[in-house]
């Protein structure tokens, strides 16, 4: 290809790009076609026993996705059991929910905004020794926690400690993956994503169990050990990308094009390239609204429940049922969105969560707010999985930290306001309705900018459809016939 690729850009348009053997490079189109002009073949399709490479030996991402599952499914696990020990250590400290709202905020907030760091740190030096150092912290901080007796303890040892362990989860996990893929990116960020899902489903009844038998603060300790030492193993495993083992993404063999050089280099805007972009900002813009409001639930959907006269085994159930739905929503969401766009995803799974908190506005009914907890797990894990998968479609995978880190340090960040909000409501009125009914809104405003990128994007296909063409002609001959 003379060292030019090109795709059919959605619309009709191609789109042009310069580099070894690289693939479509428009920050502005969906990735859900094969390359136009490459040499599509068989034996590198996707089986449902994902991420079988060429060779009779499994592809390395696969193990990197299955680490990264591991990671997300400890500490977001951990983390959504906090809601199981809120009604004990209220009842044993004589704390406020208003007061232990604020700590949880504080510590979105923070692992929110370091994020931003540790997303540069795992461009440069990989994710192996981030998330090993992250995982002492975390444990540290949870261990701090059981031990204080004191509130300023308890924001110290959540809001600081475990919160700079939890920063060095999310974003070097889906940047990392996010490398090690480009046709099924979707499934296997939806793959990894989808670990914090089913930790959310299967940590906090253990942890309520062992609560129960032990009291909050020796689960603490228990959960503590176990964070460490997990993502110790998890971490050893992490790779930053396929040129360490002298691969290409998905598995792939190297291109003719490709000298003796090795695998392609990776392409990509750098953060201050993309923050030029109004792509960006949009984009933004739709993970901060829907982020705003998705861990009112997360945090308060156990005491909703048990106000409402429901069992406090039957509310425990609730986070297994957001769990269960996250597990399904990133899975699904990220084979989906392969096929449709990662956009048209988003936009359903956006929709779905804005329905599930207009639910649990007006529902008293168990047997209603059950399957909608599931809805909501439907849509937040959906949403999760589409983040990097939608920044790295548009602005590459070379600096895809510091891009989805800068995004999340102010969009994650904003989750920290909502489970405070929620407490304070709750304080001010006895009832999470109105929260509840905010929390809708704010998916409703990210619906909305999720419309201005999709016009943003029109504009930009509708731009190079009128030189298709001309484009046509100068990339989209084979080097040879099939």
């Amino acid at each position: 290809m003379n060292g030019f690729g090109a795709r059919e850009a959605e619309g009709g348009g191609f789109v042009m790009s310069r580099g070894r053997g690289k693939r479509d490079h428009s920050p502005f189109t969906e990735t859900a076609s094969p390359l136009v002009g490459s040499l599509p073949t068989t034996d590198h399709l996707s089986s449902p026993l994902v991420g079988m490479a060429r060779s009779e030996d499994m592809f390395y991402g696969w193990v990197v996705t299955w680490s990264a599952f591991t990671v997300l499914a400890v500490t977001y696990g951990v983390q959504f059991s906090f809601g199981v020990f809120l009604p004990e250590i209220v009842e044993e400290t004589g704390w406020s929910r208003t007061q232990l709202s604020i700590a949880i905020s504080v510590y979105i907030l923070v692992y929110g905004a370091l994020s931003g760091l540790t997303g540069v740190i795992t461009d440069r030096i990989g994710p192996r020794k981030v998330i090993f150092v992250g995982g002492l912290f975390l444990g540290a901080g949870y261990l701090l926690a059981a031990l204080s007796r004191e509130l300023w303890q308890f924001f110290l040892a959540l809001g600081l400690v475990a919160a700079i362990g939890m920063s060095a989860s999310f974003i070097p996990c889906a940047a990392t993956v996010t490398r090690w893929f480009e046709r099924d990116r979707g499934k296997a960020l939806g793959l990894a994503t989808s670990g914090g899902s089913f930790g959310g489903f299967l940590i906090p009844p253990i942890a309520g169990l062992l609560a129960g038998l032990l009291g909050w603060r020796h689960t603490y300790v228990v959960l503590a050990v176990s964070t460490s030492a997990l993502l110790t193993v998890a971490a050893f495993l992490m790779l930053r990308d396929p040129a360490e083992k002298g691969l290409r993404p998905d598995g792939a063999a190297p291109d003719e094009t490709e000298d003796a050089a090795g695998p392609e280099t990776e392409w990509g805007y750098t953060r201050r390239e993309a923050t030029r972009m109004p792509e960006f900002w949009v984009t933004g813009a739709i993970f901060f609204f829907t982020w705003l409001a998705v861990f009112m639930p997360l945090v308060h959907l156990i005491p909703f429940t048990e106000d409402l006269g429901i069992g406090k085994t039957a509310a425990a159930t609730m986070l297994s049922a957001v769990g269960m739905g996250g597990l399904a929503g990133r899975t699904l969401t990220g084979l989906i969105s392969d096929r449709i766009g990662r956009l048209a995803s988003l936009t359903i799974v956006l929709s779905i969560q804005a329905l599930a908190f207009g639910i649990f506005a007006t529902s008293s009914d168990f047997v209603v707010l059950f399957p909608t907890a599931a809805a909501f797990g439907f849509g937040y894990g959906g949403t999760t999985a589409m983040f990097p998968a939608i920044h790295a479609d548009q602005f590459g995978e070379a600096h895809i930290g510091a891009i989805v880190g800068a995004v999340f340090a102010v969009a994650g960040s904003a989750g920290a306001f909502g489970p405070a909000i929620a407490g304070y409501i709750y304080d001010l009125t006895s009832s999470y309705r109105l929260a509840f009914v905010i929390g809708a809104g704010l998916n409703l405003v990210g619906l909305l900018f999720a419309g201005v990128l999709r016009l943003l994007r029109t504009r930009h296909t509708d731009a190079h459809a009128a030189t298709a063409p001309t484009v046509f002609l100068i990339t989209s001959v084979p080097t040879k016939m099939p």
